[in-house]
Formats: C-alpha cells, sequence, structure tokens
C-alpha cells in the first residue's frame, strides 16, 4: 500500500480501537468478562473488516478509477450487511456478552466511518496528475478548438 493509504487506515483504526478499548471497559463493568470479551471481538471484526474493504476500494480506485464510486457504494452496503449477519449469528452465544457485542460493532463502525472520512479530508490527494508537457515560461500554449 502507497504511504498515503496506510496513512488513512492508521487514522481509522487507531480512533476505532479507542472507542474499542472504551466500549470493553464499560462491558466489563456492565456485563463482566463476557462483556469485555465481546467488545474486543466486536473492535476486533470492525477493524479487520473496515480495513480490507480499504484496501479493495483502494485498489480499485487505482486499476480501475471508473468504478470507483459505484465500488465504494457497493463496499459499504456489503459490510453493513456482513456486521448485521455476524450481529444476527452471534446473537445467542455463550462465548461473550451479545449485546455488548453489538453495541460495540454499531459504535466501532461509526467510529471507523467518521475518522476514514476525516482522514480523508485533511489527505491532499492530487485528484489530477499534473501534466509534464505543459508550456514552459515564455512559451505559448497550443489553441485547439473553436476560436470563434
Amino acid at each position: 500500500m502507497p504511504s498515503n493509504d496506510v496513512r488513512i487506515l492508521l487514522q481509522a483504526a487507531v480512533p476505532t480501537a479507542a472507542v474499542g478499548a472504551v466500549a470493553a471497559v464499560v462491558g466489563a463493568v456492565v456485563a463482566g468478562g463476557d462483556g469485555a470479551v465481546g467488545a474486543v471481538v466486536a473492535t476486533l471484526v470492525v477493524i479487520l473488516f473496515m480495513g480490507i474493504g480499504l484496501y479493495v476500494l483502494q485498489r480499485t480506485a487505482k486499476s480501475l478509477p471508473h468504478l470507483f464510486q459505484a465500488m465504494g457504494l457497493m463496499l459499504y452496503a456489503a459490510q453493513i450487511l456482513l456486521l448485521f449477519i455476524f450481529v444476527a449469528a452471534f446473537k445467542n452465544t455463550t462465548l461473550f456478552d451479545p449485546k455488548a457485542f453489538a453495541l460495540t460493532l454499531v459504535a466501532g463502525t461509526l467510529a471507523w466511518i467518521a475518522a476514514q472520512t476525516r482522514a480523508h479530508m485533511k489527505s491532499k490527494i492530487l485528484y489530477v496528475e499534473p501534466d509534464s508537457s505543459a508550456p514552459k515560461n515564455g512559451d505559448k500554449p497550443e489553441k485547439t478548438g473553436h476560436s470563434s
């Protein structure tokens, strides 16, 4: 991954991990050890799903830029659907507290999206490649098109 992609990944993953740590403490206080385990598992699921999604989206942007927006919309819809499937699959588990898991999943997802949006807005990414064949000082640019 290019350094800018890694920077965006870190700027999204670190706040999500912080939200997960707070959720683990709250889960431990409210529901005991099962609540803390549920919050930690949910945080790992969010970071894994969203990190893979960001990687796929960055690869799509580089190889198929005309599909970037559609891929982004489809990817977020698929991620939210998969997260709902995880909540449904683990709603009756005894491995951890399902309420702490579900609430941390939602909070972590919202934290990731907010942090990724902030990181992308603050990054200075060129969306137009500078043209190396641009006219130099004193050179007149070629005229193209109608001159009326």
